[in-house]
């Protein structure tokens, strides 16, 4: 079964590096995160919410690349290239991938 997952790494890793370079999301994700963190108390909240829906964005960018690819593929071969997306998303992304991560 891991050799069967490993046929998607290539496309997914260049999926993602494509996602990568093309968006401002991740910048976005992390200029949010240092004002809500260094924020104080009375404006955190807010800020918070603002970092919460750039994480959403790359969440449902991420899941909108996956799932256009998988659609292309029979039920069997599309669930199998999802592992392989989740896991690389997972590996690189960390704590954008909630959206995608265990969504099969």
């Amino acid at each position: 079964m891991i050799l069967r997952r490993r046929r998607f790494h290539d496309l997914v890793q260049r999926q993602l590096d494509l996602f990568e370079s093309e968006t401002d999301l991740l910048a976005e994700a992390a200029e949010a995160d240092a004002a809500w963190t260094n924020a104080d108390a009375a404006e955190t909240e807010e800020l918070y919410g603002e970092y919460q829906l750039v994480v959403d964005a790359i969440g449902e960018s991420l899941y909108d690349i996956r799932e256009t690819y998988a659609r292309s593929l029979d039920e069997r071969t599309a669930r199998e290239y999802r592992i392989e997306f989740n896991r690389a998303v997972e590996s690189r992304f960390g704590r954008y991938a909630t959206f995608v991560d265990g969504d099969l």
